[in-house]
């Protein structure tokens, strides 16, 4: 599975972005998938997961009720929208592809490049 992450940018505190992850493979639909991000200087951090179905959503306290993770399997995809933003928020952010519905970087075996998100005060 190849990933392609986009939609970063910049905004201001309060503001939206939607990322959006492209994947490559038939078999995109037998993954979890899930977005993490990394801060300068700090370490890569969980932020949300979604199981294969769509069914199941997983997120990281800081940003629960915040961000919605979302997917299409028919085209590929899946989205992160990000409401409320904060200066805290600001990260390069990546899609990972997995099999189990989790927090741990460790077992998603397939990344994307990441897209930054930068949130101005």
């Amino acid at each position: 599975v190849q990933l392609q992450a986009s939609g970063g940018g910049l905004v201001q505190a309060g503001g939206s972005l939607r990322l959006s992850c492209a994947a490559s493979g038939r078999t995109f639909s037998m993954y979890v998938m899930g977005w993490f991000r990394q801060a300068p200087g700090k370490e890569r951090e969980f932020v949300s997961a979604i199981s294969w179905s769509g069914g199941s959503t997983y997120y990281a306290d800081s940003v629960k009720g915040r961000f919605t993770i979302s997917r299409d399997n028919a085209k590929n995809m899946v989205y992160l929208q990000l409401n409320s933003l904060k200066p805290e928020d600001t990260a390069v952010y990546y899609c990972a592809a997995g099999r189990v519905l989790t927090a741990v970087s460790g077992s998603y075996a397939y990344w994307g490049q990441g897209t930054q998100v930068t949130v101005s005060s």
